[in-house]
């Protein structure tokens, strides 16, 4: 049996789909609606019912599904306030159907609890469902197919989901989940619109301590009155920082969920979205295979990780690749890779400056050294570890990495300085540098690759480095100038014996491979992954297949 999401009158650019009469009768043993009720409000003949937006000052700007049938999001905007509201919309419970989850909960809660059963995330669902029925069953209860969908939307949410956030987790739109406190709405940073109020409230400090409690749980960890403060990563890869009770934080308990993406950002993200265009995108394929070291820099959610998944992606498939990050981000389809991350240790901290079992990125660092990788990926350096980084961007390992900083000044500055004191003549190593921004253009908030930066020599007379502008974003224009010149392309016309004509005509297949890519769409991590492979394998067969021609001059 299949139901739909029922809208409300004023949302006429959405279709109203009622359940037929036979079946409204069956669940809710009312009599068959007329014609002119199918306009109307009736409830219990859907399993969510979208509220109508009675505030004049209110308009919808964006509605999803995030789960259908069972869970939308609304996005509105206040244009008394001036502000966004993000609504998490999800089954409607009557007063009986409220009842009756609630002593279901409180059953299975020890059914589980003495069964301790341990079984993946699909299995945990078909086996909730059963566990539901046979407990009505055994018991006599009979309640109608609609209310049983609302009941089970709810019992897998809060057994297997994440409780009253699900629907905040499941939007691919939504980065970070933040909640201050109880009796406080939870906000989110969405990827349209920053930072906005949600209408997810937890009102009871009891159900947020608990809460907090089962994030722990997920991530492995214990959080409690004596251990207030939890850092820890979910088996789905989300970072989760929070707090106990009062016992840090005066307004209660709090939590800060970054959600990980399963899709990562590809090449073809970055042009769909502005951030880059064809030529940079394929200038860093070129810096890949020629195995240039990369540092992207800029300021906190300016999408630097995000970009260096990107350029990762054109790493050649023949690679051996480690990763190392605080919290794992990078998502590659290479099979000879090695995703590293830290971990925390326990008790108190040693003269070392670490706890009992920790590992921090110093650590993977070394350890990743002996590994013999072609490629480093270090999710983001602001330690000791940038030393040996840098040393083993000396020895040949390209290093790709971010950092916060918004210039290259910036950069040398914080690299020079502890906590990091690395020499100025190691960060000759270091081929391209990346600045990346999040600027706003007109009412939008835009990321944008302001800079990309070859740096080409140390001067030891002056101690400075030499740096090449070969890309610079026009913001007047919203778009990216080639200032006419790069090294890169100068290193490999010397290392492969290439004519400027020829290295040009390489430079250009590149451009409209990725130009292919980008006017198809294809934003598929793994789809790109076999484009690029199959033009490291044969690339006539790629130029014919998306069918280049070059022009001629003349």
């Amino acid at each position: 049996m299949s139901y739909k999401v029922k809208v409300p009158k004023n949302r006429p650019q959405a279709r109203l789909t009622m359940l037929p009469p036979s079946v409204s009768r069956k669940l809710d043993s009312s009599p068959a609606p007329s014609a002119s009720a199918a306009l109307a409000d009736l409830p219990g003949t859907y399993i969510t019912s979208v509220p109508a937006i009675t505030d004049p000052a209110m308009k919808e700007v964006e509605f999803v599904a995030v789960q259908a049938p069972y869970s939308y999001a609304r996005v509105t905007y206040n244009e008394r306030t001036k502000e966004y509201l993000y609504e998490a919309i999800e089954p409607q419970l009557t007063n009986s159907e409220r009842e009756l989850l609630k002593h279901l909960k409180a059953t299975l809660t020890r059914i589980l609890g003495s069964e301790g059963t341990v079984m993946g995330s699909a299995d945990k669902k078909v086996y909730l469902k059963g566990s539901v029925e046979n407990y009505l069953k055994t018991r006599g209860i009979d309640i109608s197919p609609l209310s049983m969908e609302r009941i089970n939307y709810y019992i897998i949410r809060d057994f297997v989901g994440y409780g009253p956030v699900d629907v905040l987790i499941n939007d691919e739109a939504i980065e970070d989940i933040s909640c201050d406190g109880s009796n406080i709405p939870l906000f989110i940073f969405h990827q349209r619109y920053e930072s906005v109020k949600s209408n997810v409230v937890f009102e009871d400090e009891e159900a947020l301590n608990s809460f907090v409690v089962g994030l722990g749980q997920r991530c492995g960890k214990q959080v409690s009155v004596s251990n207030p403060i939890l850092d820890g990563t979910t088996p789905e890869g989300h970072r989760v920082q929070a707090t106990y009770a009062r016992e840090v934080t005066t307004r209660g308990a709090s939590f800060t969920i970054r959600r990980f993406k399963e899709k990562p950002w590809t090449p073809v993200d970055l042009i769909l979205a502005g951030s880059a265009n064809e030529e940079m995108v394929a200038y860093f394929w070129l810096a890949a295979e020629m195995g240039e070291s990369l540092i992207i820099c800029g300021g906190p959610a300016a999408g630097k990780t995000s970009t260096l998944n990107a350029i990762a992606l054109f790493i050649p498939p023949t690679a051996k690749i480690v990763s190392l990050e605080d919290t794992r981000e990078v998502n590659l389809p290479h099979e000879n890779w090695i995703p590293g991350a830290t971990r925390s240790g326990t008790g108190d901290r040693g003269p070392d400056g670490k706890a009992a079992g920790e590992v921090d990125m110093f650590d993977l660092v070394r350890a990743a050294l002996r590994q013999r990788p072609n490629y480093i990926i270090v999710g983001e350096v602001r330690g000791r570890e940038t030393y040996t980084m840098f040393q083993a961007m000396a020895t040949g390992h390209t290093t790709y990495s971010t950092m916060h900083a918004d210039s290259v000044k910036s950069m040398v500055n914080r690299l020079e300085n502890p906590p990091i004191n690395t020499p100025r003549i190691l960060l000759s190593a270091l081929k391209n540098v990346i600045i990346q921004v999040q600027a706003r253009s007109g009412n939008n908030v835009v990321r944008r690759l302001k800079q990309v930066l070859e740096i080409v020599g140390f001067e030891p007379e002056t101690n400075e480095l030499i740096t090449n502008t070969v890309y610079e974003w026009d913001p007047a224009g919203d778009k990216f100038l080639f200032k006419g010149h790069s090294f890169l392309l100068d290193n490999i016309m010397e290392l492969k014996n290439y004519t400027h004509e020829e290295m040009e005509a390489e430079f250009q297949r590149r451009v409209a491979v990725i130009r292919y890519l980008a006017q198809n769409k294809i934003v598929d991590y793994h789809q790109i992954w076999r484009w690029i492979s199959s033009y490291y394998k044969d690339p006539a067969a790629v130029m014919q297949k998306i069918g280049y021609a070059p022009e001629v001059a003349g």
